[in-house]
Order: structure tokens, then C-alpha cells, then sequence
């Protein structure tokens, strides 16, 4: 069985120092908001080349309380793309704003500058731009419209930790970003957590008080906050983890080459990667026509893939009552019948991966000749 990701490989491939980290923690007794928290956030701006960062529960609470700190809430507008993790529209609705969702470009699946034009109304205070596959969106274009209307701007880098763009990484371009620590994550916890970066004190300093429920060091409130912090047991682990990111991302990218050499001829479209970008393939994705044909075919040969995502946010019924959408989201409708999520993760051997291309060929193969 090859599997379509691989959370315990990582573990056993750091399994010192993550054990190391575990057992300091338990040893030192100090478990919610100590110094391994302090010291990963510390290590995680630095290496987003962003002044400040703070621990919370998750990527999803790390969108809910970047919108909170800049006063986002009830009938301002967020632009962001349906083409996403239901995450990033999620966390809109909590704060009680309106997503609008807008289209994305039909080559890097990213969201559209060209649609801004429609979305942006009186009402627009901000744009979510969601890095995705571990692939920068056009930032320089984004960026642009967002200061040339005063919108704030915050990253969804969920899936491109240690991605860049014309050389500046993921995270450091908005008002804030928002990173998730899910297990199968590039940079994944053994459980969940988030990290919320920026260059702002302000907004750091309103995050620190948000996540936990609006106390400030003398825990009084201005505001009314909540209770999500990253723990002390996955702060260590991320910390223990995170010297290799960069070498584990490498590794990422090489299997994508060797993929995308092995299946170039098929009938298939396979991943583009930005210009002046750096792409840590969080997936390696492809597009087809016959695309729940080949996921069967693949499956009887004991491989696992995924779909990101099968269901657009606006086709969702719990989510399509409360978006709004800007023009008609063509490619994500189509995107969403033809991508299909092959298996990749640093401690995929090349052999396996020669084992899924070939798959992928004697589908078509055998398609021909029953044609």
C-alpha cells in the first residue's frame, strides 16, 4: 500500500529529537504558554522574516483571530477564493463577515487578481489569499490592489510553509499570515496548532490578549477573547522539527520533478510552478478529464490519493446560503471534476514514486486499447 501521506514516517524520521522534546517538556512542568512556546515563536518569525509571532490551536483559529484583531466582523466583506479548504471561509463566518468568493487562475489554481475588480465594494475590508499546494499566489499583483484600496491583507499559508515568491517567503508580504501545524502539514505537531505572523506590535500584541480571552498581563480585557493556544508539547516538537523544513521541502520538490518527468505525454495536466517562486509541493497535483476513473484505477493497485477538493466552498449546503459570489467561478468549477492529489511526503521512496507514475500509465494504456 502506498499511502497518500504519511504522518508517522515524519515522526520515526525525527523520532530523537521529537522524543527529546516531548520529555523535556513533561520533565520541566510547565505545559500551556511556557518557553517552548515563547522560543518557537521566536524561531518561526525569524524564519518567515517577520518580526513578530504567536501561538494558537490551530490554522483555523489563527484565521478567526487575525480578522479579530483587525476589527473585522459583522458585514465587512473578505475576499477570498472557494477553491480552498473550507477553513479560510469558515473562520469569515465566525467573525460574522461576508466572504465573497471570487475564481482562480486556471494554470497555478491561485486566486485571480483580474476578478478583484467586481468583488471590491464599499464594504470590503480585507482579502484572504491562500497559498496553495505550497505554491505562492501572484503577491505582487495582490499586494498592489490591496494597498491601492487599503484593504487589509492576510496569507493563508496553511499548505506553503518555506514557499517563497521573487525571493521573499510566504507570510512576510500581508498584514498578517496565518500558518497551520495539522499533522500531515509540510512543518506538521503531533496533534494541531497555528501561528499567526506579522510585522505589526499592534496586532501581535491584540493576538496574544485574543487567544486567550482577551487578558492582558494583568488579566483585565478590553476585549472579549478565547482560549486557543499552542501547547507547550507541540511547540517543542514543531521546534525540533523545523531545522529540517527546508531540506524536508527540497525533498518534496524532487519528487514532484521525478513525477512530473515520469508522466509528461499522458493525457494529463500536471503541477505549473510560478515563476520566481518557490513551490514546496505540500500536494503534487493533477488534472484530467476521467479523473474518478484513474483515483479506482490507482486504488485497486493499493495506491491512496486525495482530492483537493472535490467540493467547492460555495457548493457546500451548509456554506453556500452565506457567501457571496463574484461572477461565475468557472475553472474552480471545473478544477473541482478533474484534480486529483498524488501521494508525496519527504519519506516517499522514488521507487514508490515510479510505482504510482506507472499506474497512472497502464490506466491510460489499457484506456486505449479499449478504445
Amino acid at each position: 500500500m502506498i499511502s497518500f501521506a504519511q504522518p508517522a514516517a515524519q515522526y520515526r524520521a525525527h523520532k530523537e529529537a521529537v522524543d527529546a522534546a516531548v520529555r523535556r517538556v513533561m520533565e520541566s512542568g510547565t505545559y500551556v504558554l511556557g518557553d517552548e512556546v515563547a522560543s518557537f515563536e521566536v524561531a518561526l518569525a525569524q524564519y518567515c522574516h517577520c518580526q513578530y509571532a504567536v501561538g494558537v490551536g490551530s490554522g483555523t483559529d489563527a484565521l478567526i483571530l487575525a480578522l479579530r484583531a483587525f476589527r473585522i466582523g459583522q458585514s465587512d466583506e473578505v475576499i477570498t477564493v472557494s477553491h480552498t479548504a473550507i477553513a479560510t471561509v469558515a473562520a469569515v463566518l465566525a467573525v460574522g463577515a461576508i466572504p465573497v468568493l471570487v475564481d482562480v487562475d486556471p494554470v497555478y489554481y491561485t486566486i485571480d487578481p483580474r476578478a478583484f475588480d467586481l468583488a471590491i465594494t464599499k464594504q470590503t475590508k480585507a482579502i484572504i489569499v491562500v497559498h496553495l499546494y505550497g505554491q505562492s499566489a501572484d503577491m505582487e499583483k495582490v499586494a498592489l490592489i490591496a494597498r491601492r484600496h487599503h484593504l487589509v491583507l492576510i496569507e493563508d499559508c496553511a499548505q506553503a510553509l518555506g514557499g517563497s515568491y521573487k525571493g521573499q517567503r510566504v507570510g512576510s508580504f500581508g498584514d498578517a499570515a496565518c500558518f497551520s501545524f495539522y499533522p500531515t502539514k509540510n512543518l506538521g505537531a503531533i496533534g494541531d496548532g497555528g501561528m499567526i505572523v506579522t510585522a505589526d506590535p499592534v496586532i501581535a500584541s491584540r493576538v496574544r490578549r485574543l487567544r486567550k480571552y482577551g487578558w492582558d498581563k494583568n488579566r483585565s480585557t478590553d476585549d472579549i477573547g478565547v482560549n486557543s493556544c499552542l501547547d507547550e508539547i507541540q511547540a517543542a516538537i514543531l521546534s525540533a522539527k523545523l531545522p529540517s523544513l527546508d531540506a524536508d521541502n527540497h525533498r518534496r520538490a524532487e519528487l514532484a520533478a521525478r513525477y512530473s518527468d515520469s508522466l509528461v505525454g499522458l493525457p494529463v495536466t500536471l503541477p505549473r510552478i510560478r515563476p520566481e517562486s518557490r513551490h514546496v509541493f505540500h500536494q503534487y497535483v493533477i488534472a484530467c478529464h476521467e479523473r474518478d476513473a484513474l483515483m479506482y484505477h490507482l486504488a485497486a493497485a493499493n495506491i491512496k490519493t486525495g482530492i483537493h477538493y472535490r467540493v467547492p466552498v460555495h457548493r457546500h449546503n451548509g456554506y453556500a446560503r452565506c457567501v457571496r459570489l463574484s461572477g461565475e467561478l468557472v475553472v474552480t468549477d471545473r478544477l473541482a471534476d478533474q484534480i486529483l492529489s498524488l501521494p508525496i511526503y519527504p519519506e516517499l521512496g522514488e521507487e514508490q514514486v515510479e510505482c504510482v507514475a506507472e499506474a497512472i500509465r497502464s490506466y491510460y494504456t489499457s484506456a486505449r486499447s479499449c478504445r
